[in-house]
């Protein structure tokens, strides 16, 4: 699976959760090193970082500046669903590495 040029956005998240159905991700692959710039809604800005497996899953760590000027990090893995349609469903699994260090999950759509 290449998500490379590929666009998100989240369907749903746990109220823990800083994303929204307002921030886009603009996702890059180049062989199984993938990268992310997100931003919209509280996300003022976001950038993630991590692997695609031969499944498609994705192991990634993100950091974003949020709208209280605070810095979040955290760890996420990603496993795709393909879609009637042929796009792709990311389902989500996040725990926060600052703040409360909750844990959560989301649904991410490609659009």
């Amino acid at each position: 699976m290449n998500y490379n040029n590929k666009t998100f956005k989240p369907v749903t998240n746990t109220a823990n959760g800083e994303t929204s159905g307002e921030t886009t991700f603009h996702y890059k692959q180049t062989g199984n090193l993938l990268t992310a710039e997100y931003y919209g809604g509280k996300i003022v800005y976001g950038h993630l970082i991590g692997l695609v497996d031969d499944e498609g899953k994705i192991d990634m760590r993100y950091h974003q500046i949020n709208d209280k000027e605070e810095i979040m990090t955290g760890i996420c893995r990603s496993v795709p669903e393909i879609l009637p349609d042929g796009k792709i469903r990311l389902h989500e699994n996040w725990v926060w590495t600052s703040g409360d260090f909750s844990e959560g999950q989301s649904i991410i759509e490609e659009i």
